[in-house]
C-alpha cells in the first residue's frame, strides 16, 4: 500500500487534504498528530470520524523525529483518541512501557516503529530489534539513515528475511528502498502528498508509476 502522511499544523484543513491524497493514488493516509497545533482528545476523535478513509494514526516523539512537545501520557491519549477509527496505530518501540501498554491492550492494529536519523546500526542489532516489534505488533517498522551505499543493503538484507516489515533507508542514498521494499513484500511504503515527513519522499504520482513499471504483472493497490 501507498500511505501518503499528512502533516498540517490546522486540524480543519485536514479533511480537505485527505480527499486530494486519496483522489491522487494514497492507498492508506497517516494521520500526523504531532503536527496538528493545539490537539485536544475531543477534536481528534472528531477528526479521526471525519476521514471516512483507513488511516494510520501516528503522534511521534521528538526523539524519534516528532513535533509532539507534550508529555508521554499527553501523546498515548492523543493517539488512543484516534484509535477506534485507525486502521493502523503506529507507536514507537521506545515508549515508555506503561504507556506502550496502554496502546498494546487497545484493539486496533499496531506498527511497532523504530527510527533513526543519524545512523544505520548493524544487521544484528536491527535484526534484534524486529523480533521485539514483530513480538509485540503486527507489523514490525524500521528507518533509518545511510553513511554510505552499504548501510541500503543491510535494509534489503532484513526485507529479503523478514515478512510483515517496513524498512526504509531514508535520504538520497537510501530513496530507492522505498521503491524496491515493495518487491520484497513490504506491506506499506510512504510517499509524500506535499510536505515530505521523512528524508527521501518520493511523491504519490511517482511512487506508483514505478511500482507499476517495476510490477507490471501484479497487483499495485
Amino acid at each position: 500500500m501507498i500511505c501518503a502522511p499528512i502533516f498540517e499544523k490546522n486540524i480543519e484543513n485536514i479533511p480537505g487534504i485527505a480527499r486530494k491524497y486519496i483522489t491522487r493514488g494514497a492507498d492508506i493516509l497517516e494521520l500526523r498528530i504531532d503536527a496538528i497545533k493545539n490537539p485536544s482528545k475531543a477534536k481528534i476523535k472528531e477528526l479521526a470520524s471525519d476521514i471516512q478513509f483507513p488511516f494510520i494514526a501516528t503522534n511521534r516523539s521528538a526523539k524519534e523525529g516528532g513535533s509532539f512537545k507534550g508529555s508521554e501520557k499527553e501523546r498515548i491519549e492523543l493517539l488512543l483518541a484516534a484509535a477506534p477509527k485507525a486502521e493502523y496505530v503506529d507507536i514507537e518501540l521506545q515508549t515508555k512501557k506503561e504507556e506502550l501498554q496502554r496502546i498494546l491492550e487497545f484493539p486496533v492494529k499496531k506498527i511497532i516503529s523504530y527510527h533513526n536519523f543519524k545512523e544505520t546500526p548493524p544487521l544484528k542489532i536491527l535484526s534484534k530489534i524486529i523480533k521485539e516489534e514483530k513480538r509485540l505488533g503486527d507489523i514490525a517498522k524500521i528507518a533509518v539513515m545511510p553513511q554510505n551505499i552499504k548501510d541500503t543493503l543491510i535494509i534489503l538484507e532484513l526485507l529479503s528475511r523478514e515478512d510483515r516489515l517496513i524498512g526504509i533507508s531514508m535520504g538520497e542514498l537510501g530513496k530507492y528502498t522505498r521503491i524496491i521494499a515493495a518487491l520484497f513484500g513490504s506491506p506499506i511504503t510512504y510517499a509524500s502528498g506535499g510536505r515530505s515527513t521523512a528524508p527521501g519522499q518520493l511523491d504519490i504520482e511517482k511512487t506508483r508509476q514505478i511500482l507499476k513499471e517495476l510490477k507490471p504483472e501484479g497487483r499495485i493497490r
